[in-house]
């Protein structure tokens, strides 16, 4: 799997490759649709699977003050194309520049010569260039004039209506992490360095890992059943927090994960953290006994959960 610049020429290896174009946060059951039919042609074809992604998203550009909603990181969604089959990943890195690009220049332009693309894959509500002036149609016009072929994937339901990175950041929100698994096909995840922090919890006997939460969406915040995954595969239960841990100060957003019958050195590595089950809401203890108490409550909890 590689990982290219879209703003650059494809190495000659990956021309004349399939694209499957889209945003792809989250990279949910929609996405996997998109991807699934780009990667499925490739190999009918004999052609290379390429995913066109856009990092930062859009909004942010647009919208540099929106609070954190990103569902993936650019190494998951990595992980993510590759699994599902594609050989290449492009991310093209959406500034003032890409923003300035017209629909009919993002397909001559980007597409056709830097990507030296045969053949594109999107969603049927897909838009591009310069103030979203292109949509599916005249990405299909476009097309036909530069020899690109263009495929549409209608939206995917699941019975109750179309699945989006939107349903399933309310479901996180909400703290719903069933929704959000479902849709997603598996849980939400964040992934991070493991930072020192001030060892609180290491007094408290529940050592925990903690992650600064980035750009990542803020789910929920409050207490939550978790598996996390270490770089060398390693799977670990635990409980977290996710928050701002009110019995402390000064506040500062982390997701701290306490891994059960763990007792290595996480400092400085990098681990992603699955939120399998909401257990509670933050509460602030002012008596140390009974916040022990109850995360060994919560503890037990996590560990029934996670063992179902």
């Amino acid at each position: 799997m590689e990982r290219l610049d879209g703003g650059s020429a494809v190495p000659g290896h990956l021309r004349g490759g399939i694209v499957a174009l889209g945003n792809f946060d989250g990279f949910h059951i929609g996405h996997q649709a998109v991807v699934g039919r780009a990667v499925t042609r490739a190999r009918l074809e004999g052609k290379p699977a390429l995913v066109a992604t856009f990092d930062p998203h859009p909004v942010r550009f647009f919208k540099p003050d929106v609070p954190p909603f990103r569902l993936t990181s650019l190494d998951q969604r990595e992980r993510l194309f590759a699994e599902a089959g594609a050989d290449a990943m492009i991310v093209f890195r959406f500034d003032a520049e890409l923003a300035g690009v017209t629909a009919t220049d993002f397909v001559t332009d980007w597409l056709v010569r830097r990507i030296g693309a045969a053949g594109v894959v999107t969603g049927e509500d897909f838009t591009f260039g310069k103030a979203r002036g292109g949509d599916v149609d005249l990405l299909k016009l476009l097309g036909r004039v530069n020899r690109l072929s263009v495929d549409a994937v209608a939206p995917v339901g699941d019975g109750e209506e179309p699945v989006s990175s939107s349903r399933i950041r309310e479901a996180l929100r909400d703290g719903d992490c069933d929704t959000a698994t479902r849709l997603l096909t598996r849980p939400f995840a964040i992934e991070g360095v493991v930072e020192h922090g001030d060892k609180r919890g290491r007094t408290l006997g529940y050592p925990t890992a903690n992650l600064s939460l980035g750009t990542y969406l803020r789910a929920r915040f409050g207490i939550y059943a978790v598996r996390g995954r270490l770089a060398d595969g390693t799977v670990l239960d635990g409980a977290a927090n996710l928050g701002i841990r009110p019995s402390f100060d000064p506040p500062r957003e982390l997701l701290e994960p306490y891994f059960f019958d763990f007792a290595g050195d996480l400092y400085g590595k990098t681990i992603e953290v699955q939120l399998i089950s909401f257990l509670r809401p933050e509460e602030r203890f002012e008596d140390m006994g009974a916040l022990m108490a109850q995360m060994e409550a919560d503890c037990a909890r996590a560990r029934e959960i996670l063992r179902a």
